[in-house]
């Protein structure tokens, strides 16, 4: 590591979050079992696979269109272990509140996670709290753990990803990221746009028995140009994306016109990239889009082998038909979402 202290880039998913994973937890951890490339960690018991996530959760504000960090915290746990391949069952929560946080605010945000995991079939069964002096949080900070059954058909594996694959994406991009943006009220904009945020097992259930299936991914921090790049660190492969066939909705597009923020790196909290051989790619999209928020479910993009003449792995074929290079994302130039 070169830097001596953490910064807030640490924590954005881009290059400097995989360098800290890497060169930090990893190495000093040192322990054969942890898990850092997949969303869970698999694990084998008597008869049984489990997998099992972890994960913590800070929003601002708390509550926003379409959600609260409660809700946030069900549904991002379940989709982690969604696109692992397993059926979520169980989730731990534990809460860090900071003083001065209405009661009736906090009331809202566990109604909200009740409400969330019952829609998503989990049962909270376990949790702690904490309360911080005032000034020293973000109002609630929320921390869980998901335990499910890992379905025995599915072969999700990053590894399976081959020159040829399809990319497949089950919604519009970056409706969470500036739903939050807007909540702020900093830049003075109306908007009708709320959070895609909810669970996306549905997604993933209404395709986990097409064998031509090979890898899922949920785009949350860094968006879509950061969960490729995983995949293209991972493989070895390039990846290129189709500007055209992305589905953007027109709030999207237009605050990111007017700010200045890229949609490729916005964050989704209730959309799923599939990774599929092209010969199902037409069925899987089929499958999503009579999917509840899936009408809009489309393939965006390709697997390519490594183009040795870039020195970035992720491209995006423009509306104009130019080729624009998707880097990773270095600083901290977006709105924090989590």
């Amino acid at each position: 590591m070169t830097e001596e202290y953490i910064s807030l880039a640490h924590g954005n998913g881009g290059r400097l979050t995989r360098e800290l994973i890497d060169k930090v937890f990893v190495q000093y951890g040192q322990h054969p079992l942890l898990d850092t490339v997949n969303d869970a960690a698999t694990m084998s018991l008597p008869n049984q696979t489990i997998c099992m996530t972890t994960d913590s959760f800070t929003v601002q504000p708390l509550e926003f269109p379409g959600g609260n960090v409660g809700s946030l915290a069900v549904h991002g746990t379940v989709n982690d272990l969604s696109v692992s391949g397993a059926t979520p069952l169980y989730l731990s929560t534990s809460f860090i509140i900071e003083e001065g946080v209405s009661m009736a605010c906090l009331i809202r945000v566990v109604k909200a996670m009740a409400e969330a995991a019952h829609k998503a079939n989990v049962s909270i069964v376990t949790g702690d709290t904490k309360v911080v002096p005032k000034g020293q949080g973000g109002g609630i900070y929320i921390n869980t753990a998901g335990i499910g059954l890992k379905r025995t058909h599915t072969q999700f594996d990053i590894k399976r990803l081959s020159a040829g694959d399809h990319i497949v994406v089950s919604g519009p991009i970056g409706d969470h990221g500036v739903a939050v943006l807007l909540a702020r009220d900093e830049f003075g904009l109306d908007s009708q746009l709320i959070s895609d945020c909810a669970s996306v097992y549905p997604f993933v259930e209404a395709i986990d028995t097409i064998d031509g299936v090979k890898f899922l991914r949920d785009p949350t921090r860094g968006g879509i140009a950061m969960a490729m790049h995983e995949m293209a660190q991972a493989t070895n492969l390039s990846i290129r994306l189709n500007e055209a066939a992305i589905p953007l909705s027109g709030q999207v597009e237009s605050v990111c016109n007017m700010l200045g923020f890229d949609p490729y790196y916005l964050a989704c909290e209730g959309r799923v990239v599939a990774v599929v051989a092209p010969e199902v790619s037409e069925e899987v999209v089929r499958r999503w889009q009579v999917c509840e928020h899936g009408q809009n479910a489309a393939t965006i993009g390709e697997v390519l082998p490594r183009q040795e003449q870039y020195h970035c792995p992720v491209s995006l074929v423009t509306h104009i038909g130019g080729e624009r290079l998707l880097d990773e994302l270095e600083d901290d130039p977006l709105p924090r979402i989590c």
